[in-house]
């Protein structure tokens, strides 16, 4: 059974702490990538199997607390410099629109727990309060091995969600909405945030203690805003692998518009580093560093696109669709009969690609309570931005350029 109240997983970006994200809507085309997110028969299409170290299953079902559309891979931490204190935990979202893994105190062993060490500035422990648009994450910033499939970060900075008491929880600058430190309210065991920039936060925490999501806790209490540098900030891992690190490749098989109770798609690390993960885009995106398009258009506006896996819908602001009435469904758009929305989407690089998004009554989808795929579920978004989320994803194979700009390389780029 869906836990409905849950499926409502609005959301900002991780940003650089400077723009917000939102929601996210269904199938969508990008003109010339093929087909995707349409109706491709019933169950959850064809299972793309893993090919390779570098390649692993992403999956969607119902995971661990009944969410719609999380797509989740395991992980394996290690203490640094070991490798039998090691924990290998599943149901870990993978995110493209934020960056660094987090996971859940209570999805680690007392042992694990333990081996790894807490970030400290002087003698204050390092915590971070992670903000989403429906609340926040708040633990300590702690040094972990990181390993996926047979890539490995070695000794980088992660999030360990709920290991202080929420009593340290800082009155300002973090309580903004819920807590999301358990397993129910976060929707999986954690987040592995693999979008374009190599950090969470970069120069903004790095020189502004006002500004900071870091905090320094002496003795793990009294936490106080404090500026961390980058190389300690909570780090995107693909960076840090020593090959396949220039990017990732997600591709997810298309399923019916009704929906399908799992799909199996798989995430690949590296762009045109081995033979399974050439770049066969017919569009490429370059974004700004948080993967944001910021020229792009919907309804005749100008909006802040960007592709988010950790949507679980398309969300966008648009009066002409109808919301949902049933407060169970509330964030949800409701349409009498199945629909479609157009936008276009412009990347820093002069491209231009027109998506077209299908909308279909998210009561309806919801109704046959088995179903935790869906390629046309929509939500109500924020005014000037449109959020691409998983059901974007499905029927594609789309691939998100790191941002190497900082050490002469290539920038960030989306692509299909």
């Amino acid at each position: 059974m869906q836990t409905v109240q849950s499926t409502v997983r609005i959301k900002t970006q991780w940003v650089r702490w400077v723009q917000a994200a939102g929601l996210a809507i269904a199938a969508a085309c990008i003109a010339g990538c093929g087909g995707g997110g349409g109706s491709s028969g019933g169950g959850g299409g064809t299972p793309i199997t893993p090919v390779g170290g570098n390649q692993v299953a992403l999956t969607v079902n119902s995971g661990v607390a009944n969410v719609v559309n999380i797509p989740t891979v395991s992980v394996t931490v290690c203490a640094p410099g070991s490798t039998s204190n090691c924990q290998t935990i599943n149901n870990i979202q993978v995110d493209t629109g934020s960056y660094g893994l987090r996971v859940l105190s209570s999805a680690l062993t007392s042992s694990l727990s333990s081996g790894l060490p807490v970030t400290t500035v002087g003698s204050s422990q390092i915590a971070e309060c992670a903000q989403f648009a429906i609340g926040y994450t708040w633990g300590t910033v702690r040094t972990a091995n990181v390993t996926i499939g047979s890539e490995t970060a070695s000794s980088i900075p992660v999030q360990i969600i709920g290991d202080l008491a929420s009593s340290t929880v800082p009155a300002t600058g973090c309580a903004n909405g819920p807590a999301q430190n358990t397993t129910s309210n976060l929707g999986a065991n954690g987040i592995l945030g693999i979008g374009v920039a190599p950090n969470d936060c970069g120069s903004t925490c790095a020189t502004s203690a006002i500004n900071s999501i870091y905090y320094a806790c002496p003795s793990g209490a009294n936490c106080t805003r404090t500026t961390l540098p980058a190389t300690q900030q909570v780090a995107n891992p693909v960076p840090h692998f020593p090959v396949d690190n220039n990017g990732v490749v997600l591709q997810m098989p298309s399923i019916s518009g009704a929906g399908a109770s799992s799909a199996s798609g798989t995430l690949t690390f590296g762009i045109g580093t081995q033979s399974n993960n050439t770049l066969t885009a017919s569009q490429s995106f370059t974004t700004n560093s948080a993967g944001n398009m910021v020229s792009s258009t919907f309804n005749g506006n100008t909006v802040t696109a960007f592709l988010d896996s950790g949507s679980n819908a398309y969300f966008l602001s648009d009066q002409t669709l109808t919301p949902c009435t049933n407060s169970n469904y509330t964030g949800f758009y409701c349409p009498s009969s199945p629909t479609s929305r157009t936008a276009t989407l412009v990347g820093l690089n002069g491209a231009v690609g027109t998506v077209t998004m299908n909308v279909t009554n998210a009561a309806t989808l919801f109704g046959n309570g088995n179903n935790y795929a869906f390629n046309d579920l929509a939500g109500s978004g924020n005014l000037g931005q449109l959020d691409l989320g998983l059901p974007f994803f499905y029927g594609r194979t789309i691939f998100f350029g790191m941002d190497r700009t900082a050490t002469g390389g290539s920038a960030p780029y989306v692509a299909f």
